[in-house]
């Protein structure tokens, strides 16, 4: 089997009645193990579904229906491991994003073994998304898959509706677990097992048949009362107190402020609570963010030994961020919205993208291995490149960016919405439209950020003599 080359991921979710304007959101920094992987927007339509799958790292093989709808889709640019889909919407406003590499444990995996011939990161969309047509119904096809077929990684899935947000965490080779979140709450999660307390009897709650004997017959409960499956499952490590629990501490540190806790904890909580409304702005801050106002930002000016101790949220093998968002107030042509960007995350912006559509902007869709500064992946890239170089004398031309650019976005987004229904005929073409304003719009002020920047930089280049001829 070939070795996976993704993983490293962050997750926010977010209900319908914790989120500003009512709609759902599930989002995640789609990171890898190397600072660079070319990454695609694209569609794929019903003939472009495969019937007869075949993973490339597994070689496990899957019979598909013969019924996918459309979806969009983040693919890799080089196939060399398979296609890997990211996230996508699909053509009913369902969503999914997979896969957020997550933590297991021995005592599972001596009952339970990965299964080397199953599937993975690699797979997960393309056999799910075209097929369901609500979340809980992605659960359900998910687990029937892995009950079935087994997976040879540990995989945190989300999925949504214009309803709810569900999370799908696997277990072992076969077994798995999944909890509707709760409309008025968020979470953060990290690589490791997140879901903590488990009720078996809930109607928010789905598993795998014998996941509560399984636990029950082989003594793997280590609490004295109840069912965490964090513990019972997951990992405890030293690890996870520097790459996993801080990035949950910051982010709940975000949403809660008035709530202090320790960055290492293992016990930081699943579901959470927000002391206001949550925005796209808001999540993509969390995702984007590298501990800032804290002795940990590694941009910042504490010892290095301290400001390097934890993994960062945003990190240079962020390879797109995706915020996934069903929209309650709009009609449903327009509902579903696959905001995107590329890159490290720490000078992009998300740009939010009609999902109905038949095709995407070739500014987001184009990237090869080759680097071109037309394509929306590299020039993200080397944006987030200089902008590493001096951050400090940078952050504010991304901060201004920042806010011109979600401004324009939003602008574009509300004069779409309000246009619609004058276009409802040729809705998918009228959206494509807008879409390529968004990516022209896109283009042009990283393009002009990144000018700046290297203007502005050149006069601070260490190869420079004071004397002028």
């Amino acid at each position: 089997m070939k070795k996976p080359i993704k993983g490293s991921c962050t997750t926010v979710l977010v209900g319908k009645k914790a989120s500003i304007d009512g709609s759902t959101m599930i989002s995640r920094n789609d990171d890898g193990h190397e600072a660079l992987d070319p990454q695609r927007f694209v569609v794929v339509n019903p003939e472009d579904q495969p019937r007869d799958y075949q993973a490339v790292i597994s070689g496990v093989q899957i019979k598909l229906p013969n019924n996918p709808m459309r979806y969009t889709s983040m693919p890799n640019s080089l196939l060399t491991n398979g296609i890997w889909p990211a996230a996508g919407i699909n053509s009913e406003n369902i969503t999914m994003s997979a896969t957020e590499t997550i933590t297991t444990n021995p005592r599972i995996q001596g009952l339970d073994p990965f299964v080397a011939g199953g599937i993975g990161e690699e797979d997960i969309v393309t056999l799910v998304l075209p097929y369901i047509h609500s979340a809980k119904e992605g659960v359900e096809r998910l687990g029937a898959i892995l009950t079935e077929f087994g997976t040879y990684e540990p995989n945190g899935i989300a999925f949504s509706d214009q309803d709810s947000v569900w999370w799908l965490e696997t277990i072992g080779g076969h077994h798995w677990a999944a909890v509707r979140i709760p409309d008025d709450a968020y979470v953060v999660a990290p690589n490791r097992m997140n879901i903590d307390h488990f009720d078996f009897n809930s109607a928010d709650t789905l598993y795998s048949a014998d996941l509560k004997a399984l636990i029950d017959d082989n003594n793997l409960n280590p609490d004295l009362n109840g069912y965490n499956l964090r513990h019972i499952f997951g990992s405890a490590s030293i690890k996870d107190t520097v790459y996993n629990n801080p990035r949950t501490w910051y982010g709940q540190q975000y949403f809660n402020p008035e709530i202090k806790q320790d960055p290492r904890d293992h016990d930081l909580p699943f579901i959470c609570h927000a002391n206001r409304k949550i925005s796209i702005e808001d999540v993509k801050f969390v995702l984007s963010s590298h501990f800032e106002n804290t002795e940990y930002d590694p941009y910042g000016s504490a010892p290095e030994d301290v400001k390097t101790l934890f993994r960062p949220i945003g990190i240079n093998r962020n390879h797109n961020v995706h915020i996934l968002q069903v929209r309650n107030n709009v009609p449903a042509e327009i509902a579903g919205v696959h905001w995107l960007a590329y890159g490290a995350n720490t000078f992009n912006t998300v740009v939010p993208f009609y999902a109905n559509v038949n095709d995407t902007p070739g500014a987001y869709k184009d990237a090869t291995g080759t680097f071109d500064l037309n394509n929306m992946y590299w020039l993200s890239c080397t944006t987030a490149l200089l902008g590493d170089t001096n951050y400090d004398f940078y952050v504010d031309m991304r901060n201004t960016f920042e806010l011109e650019a979600m401004s324009a976005y939003h602008e574009i987004q509300n004069a779409t919405d309000k246009a619609f229904a004058d276009h409802k005929a040729d809705a998918t073409s009228f959206l494509e439209a807008a879409n390529a304003k968004l990516a022209n719009e896109s283009l042009t002020r990283q393009t002009k950020l990144l000018g700046e920047m290297v203007i502005s930089g050149s006069e601070h280049m260490k190869l420079r003599y004071n004397l002028n001829d």
